[in-house]
């Protein structure tokens, strides 16, 4: 191994070549640049097109590789697959501008909330209003423990991915990308896979035309997409927008279904939930006879968001702010027109480790667990366990129930007719409003994921740092919003058939974004920041339970 002497002239960065020699069976090589001149020796040489077929030459066994770097990359490595050999190689730079940042100081803890709401908010449409209800109704309240338990393990995948993003001030799919080149087109196939089937929006619009006396409703689900494109190309910024309106419906709506479970309640009811928080329901512990297993699975993976949504989290609280992510840009709307909006920066800043960054650093983590712990895993119990009240008080034994979601209509006759029928009007119109607001949500985190996805993977074939990300934003958007229409009008409308199936392919999505996630916060986070052993056993467990539990399931339904 050798290094060539370079006489540098007019250049900003130096520029270092490394020719190496050796007897490798193959490299892995992590960056390449393409199309800049380096002086050697008076002479002018170019570089062009590096890529992974001809950056390295074979003869004989013995391979030249050629690596060239500048500031812009504060990292180059390659290895053998075989693990004989790395190296590590950092830049040397004169001019460039420095790349680490202040790390900004905690705020007080009513400016945080809000991120967390949303990510509630996109769970409440699906397995907290649909799925953990239906169970309920028909299968009663001994079930409570998978919702205890779904919504904990999701407290702890939240938590990791917002770790990643407050530290580094940047998604988590940035940091995938770092060690899984194909990572971005994964996240994008199982995002529009498993959200792509408009089975919230169909409930949304099954229960509004119930109300209104309508048998068909495909139309009013056509509009509702389009109408959810429409308010989310309207917003200034797409994350204030959203913020909003999830902390507004989730403060009327919670207390509303609260107040409604009591007044409906009985003792014996309450006692049936309490064993229910241990798995003991009427003639069985656990698991009930006769359930399908695909339906809880599909209500455990949405004991909160589930599938890629929990990644959405990192995207969130960096518009938010939090920590690093105080230095990022936001998502403009679509009818913005300021241009600082528009170009966005998706690599986050790095910052010195001396004792005032690193107490900062972990006093928002201190902070940003405590609001999620409130707003999301409280917030998000009392709502899941009250609904699963409510459906068991006013709908389980009677026959019917188990059809798509007809519970949610015989619960509000049950209430008009226990109440007064006003009540019971008020539970559709609470119900229509959190389903859509749910969609809603679901489209603008599965834009948000897939468009920064195809965004990294254009980043990377160029030399640009920012990208115009709501224009790619808005695409996905709307390339939604049609699919969903196609389906509508093909008559791929039945509401809990859409929701099973999209859950379990989002479980499946969920196996395999929670090693990853652990496996990222381990290798590329300071060692202070990292998680504990505490930590990465809960991570382990939680993929361990989902692997065996996703086998299950497809054994159960495939093989017997």
């Amino acid at each position: 191994m050798y290094f060539i002497d370079i006489s540098f002239d007019c250049f900003d960065s130096i520029l270092l070549i490394l020719v190496l020699q050796v007897g490798l069976e193959s490299y892995n090589i992590f960056y390449f640049l393409s199309s800049f001149a380096y002086r050697s020796s008076g002479a002018v040489a170019t570089i062009n097109n590096y890529n992974k077929k001809n950056c390295c030459s074979n003869q004989n066994n013995r391979k030249t590789l050629i690596v060239i770097f500048k500031s812009s990359l504060t990292e180059i490595g390659f290895s053998s697959k075989n693990d004989n050999y790395l190296l590590l190689l950092t830049y040397m730079n004169t001019n460039a501008k420095s790349k680490t940042k202040d790390f900004p100081k905690p705020e007080k803890f009513r400016r945080l909330i809000g991120p967390s709401f949303i990510i509630l908010a996109l769970g409440l449409g699906s397995g907290e209003v649909i799925l953990w209800p239906y169970l309920a109704s028909n299968y009663g309240l001994g079930l409570v423990w998978g919702a205890v338990l779904g919504i904990t393990f999701q407290f702890f995948i939240n938590t990791e991915i917002e770790r990643y993003a407050l530290v580094k001030g940047e998604s988590v799919f940035v940091g995938i990308n770092k060690f899984w080149r194909g990572a971005a087109y994964w996240f994008i196939f199982s995002t529009f896979i498993g959200f792509g089937l408009p089975g919230i929006i169909a409930a949304s619009a099954k229960v509004a035309s119930a109300l209104f006396g309508w048998e068909e409703h495909r139309w009013l689900a056509v509009l509702f997409l389009v109408l959810i494109g429409v308010i989310l190309s309207a917003g200034k910024t797409v994350y204030g927008l959203m913020e909003k309106l999830t902390k507004t419906i989730i403060l009327i709506g919670v207390p509303f279904i609260f107040g409604l479970a009591v007044y409906l309640s009985s003792s014996s009811d309450w006692s049936a939930l309490a064993n229910g928080f241990v798995g003991r329901g009427e003639g069985f512990w656990f698991i009930a006879p006769g359930m399908a297993l695909a339906t809880f699975l599909a209500a455990f993976a949405y004991s909160g968001a589930g599938g890629n949504l929990n990644l959405t989290q990192s995207i969130y609280i960096r518009e938010k702010g939090y920590g690093m992510g105080k230095y990022a840009q936001k998502i403009a709307g679509l009818f913005t027109q300021k241009e600082k909006h528009q170009k966005i920066k998706l690599a986050g800043y790095d910052f010195e480790h001396d004792e005032k960054n690193i107490t900062n650093c972990l006093t928002w983590w201190r902070q940003i667990n405590l609001e999620h712990l409130i707003v999301f895993w409280f917030v998000g119990l009392v709502s899941i366990v009250m609904l699963m009240l409510l459906a068991f008080v006013t709908t389980n034994g009677l026959s019917g129930t188990e059809q798509g979601i007809s519970f949610i209509l015989f619960e509000a006759s049950v209430i008009g007719q226990s109440a007064m029928p006003a009540m019971g009007i008020a539970f559709l119109i609470v119900v229509v409003i959190m389903l859509f607001q749910t969609q809603l949500g679901v489209m603008d985190s599965t834009s948000r994921i897939m468009a920064e996805n195809y965004a990294i993977k254009i980043l990377a074939k160029s030399n640009n740092q920012t990208i115009n990300l709501a224009k790619i934003y808005y695409v996905f958007l709307w390339l939604q919003i049609s699919f969903g229409i196609i389906l509508f009008l093909f008559n791929v409308s039945e509401p809990k058939t859409l929701l099973v199936l999209g859950a379990v392919i989002n479980a499946f999505a969920m196996l395999v974004h929670v090693p990853l996630v652990a496996w990222l916060n381990h290798k590329y986070l300071p060692r202070f920041c990292r998680p504990g052993n505490a930590r990465k056993i809960v991570m382990g467990l939680i993929s361990l339970f989902l692997l065996c539990f996703f086998i299950f399931i497809m054994i159960n339904q495939f093989f017997e």
